[in-house]
């Protein structure tokens, strides 16, 4: 009855209050078998729910008896104190070292010896979640020589015990570079990779878990993984129906893009980028957050494989997450994504340029409801893209919009582009785009106000004098009939003078400084 009940959360606290703790404690050891496997089951409902409950386990003196247990009884008790065992230890580190302390582990690895899968996959289960939690319980595991048995357990038929083997590998690996490569050494990559492609979504999820894991913490091991021959299979996953098994495999084939440039360059030969471009397309919220980090991870690495990204069609669909998502985080690492893309050249910058995210990143780093960490990396992207971006259409709003610190990045480009380009010059008369940097306030001497003396040099004088504050330039080219009635007698304000003026702009040889 106990047991029954407490498969429902709201008699939990009732019978915590009744003490039914105590009162299970003794039954461990009744001498009826199906009354010690109901009390054990009973345990661990109760244990699972929450780390007071688990603890009261600890306190009560009953792990040191289900160890004993473990060790002695048939396979039904067995799988339920190692139920119990996992309860426990689920919740904290501390929760999961007491188990450590007494004694527990040695005994579960003999489970996963045992010859009912039930029982293994028991013990697989609470070996995981130890072994979960940080680097010293992992090791803790695997010094009780739990891995190669582990690695076994995978090999079995029985999908449950696969799934819960590949799972405790994966927790086993993910903390170090020595508990990772432990698990290489007992042979695990080439049997997990081999089960990159059953049909069963649960254990692909768990196996590209553990293989991502493993691939993290280095060059050597990425390669490991590699070699293992997992691509172009892993490819498929990313167009699987389970969400998770996408996000496992973006997370993947990101872990491996990450650490050099050769490494991303294989993925983009066998086709990863644009697989994971089309991913991103078909998903939503965080299972897309791999596959932006690893598009960012691939186009630091160089111009080539930025633009490897480009030519995928990648821009486009990181500007639709950025736009989209309604997450900061999500939207910070399109933002961090978008800036490795457009760093490189000009013609990088201008990839980005073009699709219009430049007023986005603007937006999101001004907005007082983005995060913190949103707004760091929108303005480093920002930053990134105007350094390299020559492409003035994207740049002229920023005239208008930009805070100072963004507008001297802005500026700076037109002082580049515009002494070389006579057409630009034109337009960014014609546009309105000089007479806004004439209202510029910058402080004499400073790097701003060289990049805008650098501007003024690129025209004739009567166009930026002082002598000339009446005429609104962008108005040289339309309606100066106001004016020209008013002013019929000055030069400046003759029939014409505009004409005469943009042509002196077309001939005009810029002053270098």
């Amino acid at each position: 009855m106990v047991a029954e009940l407490a498969t429902r959360p709201q008699n939990i606290e009732t019978l915590q209050n009744a003490g039914v703790m105590s009162l299970l404690r003794p039954l461990l050891l009744d001498v009826v078998p199906t009354i010690q496997q109901t009390a054990a089951l009973a345990l661990g409902r109760l244990a699972n729910y929450n780390d007071d409950l688990a603890e009261a386990v600890v306190k009560g003196d009953i792990l040191p008896q289900l160890v004993y247990s473990l060790a002695e009884q048939n396979r039904f008790y067995k799988k339920a104190a190692a139920f119990v065992l996992r309860a426990v230890g689920k919740h904290s580190p501390q929760l999961a070292q007491a188990i450590v302390d007494c004694g527990a582990l040695d005994t579960l690895v003999i489970c996963l010896e045992d010859f009912d899968p039930g029982v293994k996959e028991a013990a697989a289960w609470a070996l995981g979640y130890i072994a979960r939690h940080n680097a010293e319980l992992s090791q803790a595991v695997v010094d009780a020589g739990a891995v190669p048995l582990l690695v076994l357990c995978i090999q079995e038929p029985e999908i449950a015990l696969k799934r819960i083997a590949a799972s405790a590998l994966s927790d086993i690996s993910k903390h170090s570079p020595e508990l990772a490569q432990t698990v290489v050494d007992a042979g695990a990559i080439a049997h997990l990779a081999q089960m990159i492609l059953n049909p069963d979504a649960k254990l692909k999820r768990q196996v590209l878990s553990a293989l991502s894991q493993v691939a993290k913490h280095s060059v050597d091991l990425a390669e490991m993984v590699v070699e293992a021959e997992i691509f172009p299979v892993v490819l498929t996953c990313l167009k699987d129906k389970d969400e998770y098994v996408k996000k496992n495999a973006s997370t993947l084939i990101r872990e491996i893009a990450k650490h050099t440039p050769e490494l991303s360059q294989l993925i983009v030969n066998a086709g990863g980028v644009a697989a994971v471009i089309d991913c991103l397309g078909s998903c939503k919220g965080n299972i897309r957050l791999p596959g932006i980090m690893m598009l960012g991870y691939v186009a630091a690495h160089s111009e080539n494989l930025a633009m490897a990204v480009i030519i995928s069609k990648g821009v486009p669909q990181l500007s639709v997450c950025l736009s989209e998502e309604p997450e900061d985080h999500i939207k910070a690492a399109a933002a961090w994504a978008l800036g490795q893309i457009g760093r490189h050249t000009p013609e990088h910058a201008r990839a980005v340029a073009v699709t219009n995210t430049l007023p986005v990143l603007l937006s999101l780093y001004m907005s007082a409801e983005s995060s913190e960490d949103l707004q760091v990396k929108s303005k480093k992207a920002i930053k990134n893209i105007l350094q390299k971006c020559t492409y003035l259409p994207a740049l002229e709003p920023f005239l208008y919009d930009a805070p100072p610190n963004i507008l001297k990045h802005v500026v700076g480009q037109f002082s580049k582009v515009l002494p070389h380009d006579s057409k630009a010059r034109r337009l960014f008369v014609t546009s309105g785009g000089l007479k806004k940097v004439q209202e510029i306030k910058a402080e004499p001497g400073s790097l701003l106000q060289e990049y805008i003396n650098s501007i003024n040099n690129c025209y004739p004088e009567e166009i930026v004098s002082k002598l000339f504050p009446k005429i609104q330039i962008y108005a040289l080219l339309g309606d100066l009939r106001e004016i020209l009635d008013q002013k019929r007698s000055n030069k400046y304000y003759s029939p014409g003078y505009s004409d005469t003026l943009l042509q002196r702009v077309d001939s005009y040889q810029p002053l270098t400084n």
